[in-house]
């Protein structure tokens, strides 16, 4: 039987694959080359350096987390709906979304720069014609969502034996009415 050529998407594709089983921890080259089904010599070869290639990795995360939620991006009550996807995500692929939370992102010295960094940069106008804001008072609401969301979907990814969806969804409502009544009351949240 001819040996297998190991590439680097292989590896690559193994390690998202450990990480997403449990979290970054595992992504060790004896782990690899095992789920490859080799020895450790490949994996050397197609990666320079372990700090590479969990920066693909975690870009794989952040390419997988963005398909994901873009697919609820823009419909009926679009925002609510990335906000519930995002949610959803946390309870059924913890690990990813933990990782995706935790990523490095470089360039993010406010919560408007993360904002843009980790949104798609239409999703304001589109919160702001679906709710007759201002652009600026939508990305006040996204900023507040995000902040709230991530906090809620941490909580839900880390919790034993677990918070019932229901009740994380509709801590997740209340606070997009109350974030939505204090910007359009004209109080700054």
């Amino acid at each position: 039987m001819p040996k297998q050529k190991i590439t680097k998407e292989m590896v690559v594709n193994a390690a998202f694959q450990l990480a997403r089983e449990g979290g970054m921890e595992q992504v060790l080259v004896k782990n690899i080359a095992a789920r490859l089904g080799c020895s450790v010599q490949p994996i050397y070869s197609c990666c320079r350096n372990m700090d590479g290639l969990r920066r693909d990795v975690y870009a794989r995360v952040r390419r997988f987390v963005g398909e994901r939620l873009s697919q609820e991006q823009y419909g009926p009550e679009s925002f609510q709906a990335v906000g519930r996807a995002c949610l959803q995500l946390a309870k059924e692929e913890p690990q990813l979304f933990k990782l995706f939370i935790l990523c490095p992102r470089e360039g993010v010295s406010g919560l408007e720069d993360l904002c843009r960094e980790a949104s798609d940069p239409r999703l304001d106008e589109a919160i702001a014609g679906e709710l007759g804001l201002t652009e600026e008072d939508a990305r006040r609401l996204h900023i507040n969502m995000i902040v709230y969301t991530v906090g809620l979907g941490a909580i839900f990814s880390t919790a034993a034996p677990g918070i019932p969806a229901s009740d994380i969804f509709s801590w997740q409502q209340t606070a997009y009415q109350a974030f939505l009544a204090q910007i359009k009351g004209g109080k700054q949240p």
